[in-house]
């Protein structure tokens, strides 16, 4: 196998598994989740391209250029998608990336203890210098979101990629490195030990 390779990973907010075909009928569930396929300034898969985005991330996976993973809940239930992406063994770099998660899941501890499964496993286990997160420079949410993980923002890519709906897309390019890690990690553990308000107390 390549590096890196296929691992599951776990932790009390959700379960990380390698993409399976079979998780196809749960994944075109999540996604009618607030139908975020019609969202112009990201890309995610509606339930009828759903074959063709799991068929095109096993192929990126093939090719040793990405390790996808299915995102199950603290119950089991699917809700979304993430990858290593943009993978470079020989500098050991990893981009955390092609990431969704159903409507009823965004806001809350599920986001941040994935990307704590994913940043341990990517500087703990993978020995990575840094790893990078990019997103439309108009997601504010997806910023907002990465800049709370404690990434640190290293510019924007102007004009960098034509999006579906024809628009150029600006990229917003965060990373963290390895010095950075245990500073981060301490955070994010903080972040998911903290009490949180229940639905009756909103």
């Amino acid at each position: 196998m390549g590096w890196p390779d296929p691992v599951a990973l776990e932790g009390p907010h959700a379960r990380l598994a390698p993409l399976a075909r079979e998780h196809h009928d749960g994944l075109c569930e999540a996604t009618r989740d607030g139908e975020l396929w019609r969202l112009w300034y990201t890309a995610v898969p509606s339930p009828e391209s759903m074959v063709r985005e799991i068929e095109r991330r096993l192929g990126l996976q093939a090719a040793g250029s990405m390790l996808p993973f299915t995102v199950f809940d603290a119950v089991g239930r699917i809700v979304g998608m993430t990858t290593y992406m943009n993978i470079d063994a020989v500098h050991r770099r990893v981009e955390i990336g092609s990431t969704w998660y159903g409507a009823s899941t965004q806001r809350t501890a599920l986001n941040t203890q994935c990307k704590r499964l994913l940043l341990g496993h990517a500087f703990d286990a993978l020995g990575c210098i840094a790893v990078e997160f990019r997103t439309h420079r108009l997601n504010t949410q997806s910023r907002r979101a990465i800049e709370r993980l404690g990434a640190q923002l290293d510019g924007i890519l102007r004009s960098h990629q034509v999006s579906p709906n024809g628009t150029l897309r600006d990229t917003a390019v965060y990373s963290i490195t390895g010095a950075e890690w245990p500073a981060v990690k301490a955070h994010l553990d903080w972040q998911l030990a903290r009490p949180r308000p229940t639905p009756s107390a909103i």
